[in-house]
């Protein structure tokens, strides 16, 4: 499996689908399934049964997505980009492709 680009508090963008442009960030990763949950991204609703911690009713609950439907957006330029892989430091250090500005810091 090739390594994922995307990590969990990046800002990405939706490139197709229903939600195609708009921005969110991404909750939570799941390599294998090779799927993100993004907030306010492909959110469905579903009837919650009531229990003694909740009332129960019609709630809004944001879905996983496919990875290859998502792109990182860069914290410098703003615009969506691929991320390239640099070593500094014997580390691995994603950067945007447009600018070479550093992702992760080191």
């Amino acid at each position: 499996m090739s390594n994922l680009r995307i990590k969990k508090n990046d800002t990405v963008i939706v490139l197709s689908g229903k939600d195609k442009g708009k921005k969110g960030k991404v909750l939570k990763v799941s390599p294998q399934d090779r799927l993100a949950t993004v907030e306010a991204i492909n959110v469905v609703k579903r009837h919650q049964r009531a229990t003694k911690a909740f009332q129960g009713g019609i709630i809004e609950k944001a879905m996983p997505i496919a990875m290859h439907k998502i792109m990182l957006v860069c914290p410098r330029c703003s615009k969506p980009t691929r991320v390239a892989m640099k070593k500094i430091n014997k580390k691995n250090v994603r950067s945007c492709k447009k600018c070479s500005e550093l992702i992760d810091k080191v």
